[in-house]
């Protein structure tokens, strides 16, 4: 193995990377780390207590009669245990996270340190309100901003996710149709190919009924197939469609779409996701929008992945916002604030309560931080810098990969797999960027374009950072390209090789057992 010119390690063609093993099975300075159970024992603890005398046991017949059969580590084993293991998960504060519709950011520390002050970081939701004044007035304020921003009347701040607030936003529409009297024969959703996954899942927990239109060669929605659709309007419920959408693109008839739909008698619920493209350049309620949500762990910076906490708040237009759901701050004219939380007086409209207390408060506290801190000129700024740096991506790639759509695109870059030889996958690239040092992009989606993959770097990354990415991509791109074999056995330096994924998702093994051993078999 010799070194390239920026220090990195290269192989000659006549070496088998696959050759490239250790006896202890890991990588480079990446440790191979087996499960607890098979490090440790049940002999083993990291701490040393003599037994206690003179107490007397309270447990009565709950005491344990027998050994848990859990493993033991010493001090050492466990912080290395968990040390290792952090090491195997990708994270924004390692590189560049270039997941395409999911808005990885940096997560300022700023944010983490407001989120823990007193007051904020140790209230609970039982609490009287009048000694937890201070969190209300800020989720109210972070309300009023969430309005401001997207120009809409009102917002449910519970929901405590992107599809929770999908769900909010399509229940909110299912109580105005039972407002009217239509919710039994307004059933269909319209809903375009390239939408999020979970939109047509939530239109059917809602009790619609889907119907999916087309996307035209500009990777939008085919307006022919839209108006057909619309030819027998008494059924439409309402549209679901992200702007931008999927794609990475801007829903250029966006306005006569919502138009279409309010004529027929039907909601345009927009889906969020991608806000962090237009903040302080397009006003969502401006385009004819009546509900949308918008996901504080992607557009304002809160953490995101690793199962939550997630938060979804539910902006709504004047013709929802009497169906939001319960609770909602309120100012009264003494200058307090309190939850209305009950299905009457302020809420007798309303379609009730969708979450046990009031939201996502840490999330609350580290999304207005962020506001705050950029203010309404830095957030503009902010998305302006997310469109710039997905577009100079787009430009740097689309020499060496396949880009379906003509033009610039909006928050991230989209690539087919055209440009790849035959034999060679999406799947084969994306597991060659693991041996870059790079998490991959997401990919087959959306499903619209084969092989699809698709590259969101924010706002967050610097050019020099981005170069670097796209050198990255471009060599393995330039691989790909010419058929490299190689590639079918990425990744080579991590500490686990490719892995079954079909296999492991529909058979994974959740359960560790002892290993079975044979017995010796005896000598004859």
């Amino acid at each position: 193995m010799t070194m390239n010119t920026q220090g990195r390690p290269t192989t000659p063609e006549s070496v088998s990377m696959s050759s490239i093993e250790t006896v202890s099975g890991s990588r480079g300075l990446l440790q191979a780390e087996g499960l607890i159970f098979e490090i440790g024992t049940p002999e083993t603890t990291g701490v040393d207590l003599p037994t206690p005398k003179g107490t007397k046991n309270r447990l009565g017949g709950v005491a344990r009669k027998q050994p848990t059969g859990l493993p033991g580590l010493s001090e050492p084993q466990a912080v290395r245990h968990y040390m290792r293991l952090s090491q195997k998960n990708y994270a924004i504060d390692l590189g560049l996270f270039p997941l395409g519709s999911c808005t990885m950011k940096h997560n300022p520390r700023l944010n983490e340190k407001i989120a823990r002050l007193p007051g904020f970081g140790d209230i609970h939701p039982l609490q009287p309100q009048a000694t937890v004044q201070g969190a209300l007035e800020l989720i109210d304020e972070l309300a009023t901003w969430l309005k401001t921003l997207t120009n809409m009347p009102a917002v449910a701040m519970s929901p405590k996710a992107g599809a929770h607030g999908e769900f909010c936003g399509m229940m909110t529409i299912r109580q105005a149709l039972i407002a009217r009297g239509e919710v039994e024969t307004r059933k269909r959703v319209l809903v375009p190919e390239s939408a999020h996954g979970t939109n047509p899942a939530t239109a059917v927990q809602c009790g619609f009924v889907v119907d999916e239109i087309k996307a035209n060669k500009r990777g939008r929605v085919d307006m022919d197939d839209l108006k057909a659709k619309l030819e027998k309007p008494d059924d439409i419920a309402g549209i679901m469609l992200t702007n931008p959408n999927t794609c990475g693109l801007f829903e250029t008839d966006i306005k006569e779409i919502a138009d279409l739909i309010h004529e027929a008698g039907g909601y345009f619920y927009c889906d969020g996701a991608n806000f962090n493209a237009i903040v302080g350049r397009v006003r969502p309620g401006d385009l004819g929008i009546d509900a949308m949500h918008i996901n504080l762990h992607k557009t304002f910076s809160t953490p995101h992945g690793g199962g939550g906490p997630g938060s979804g708040p539910t902006v709504l237009s004047e013709a929802l916002a009497p169906y939001a759901p319960v609770p909602f701050v309120v100012k009264d004219a003494d200058g307090m604030f309190r939850l209305v939380e009950d299905i009457e007086g302020d809420a007798s409209e309303s379609f009730g309560r969708m979450a046990a207390f009031h939201g996502q408060m840490g999330m609350f506290v580290r999304a207005l931080t962020y506001i705050l801190s950029h203010g309404a000129d830095g957030l503009k700024q902010a998305s302006e810098d997310a469109v710039l740096n997905a577009n100079y991506v787009q430009a740097r790639l689309k020499s060496v990969m396949t880009a379906p759509f003509e033009g610039y695109c909006m928050h991230e870059a989209l690539f087919s797999d055209a440009f790849t030889a035959e034999g060679i996958e999406t799947i084969d690239i994306a597991k060659a960027l693991i041996d870059e040092g790079y998490h991959p992009m997401t990919m087959y989606f959306p499903l619209v374009v084969h092989g699809a993959m698709l590259i969101e770097p924010t706002e967050s990354e610097s050019k020099a950072e981005l170069d670097r990415f796209c050198d990255s991509l471009e060599s393995v791109a330039r691989r790909a390209a010419q058929g490299d074999e190689a590639l079918k056995g990425a990744p080579y330096l991590a500490p686990m090789r490719r892995l079954d994924e079909t296999k492991a998702a529909r058979k994974p093994v959740l359960k560790w057992e002892e290993p079975v051993v044979a017995p010796p078999v005896a000598a004859e």
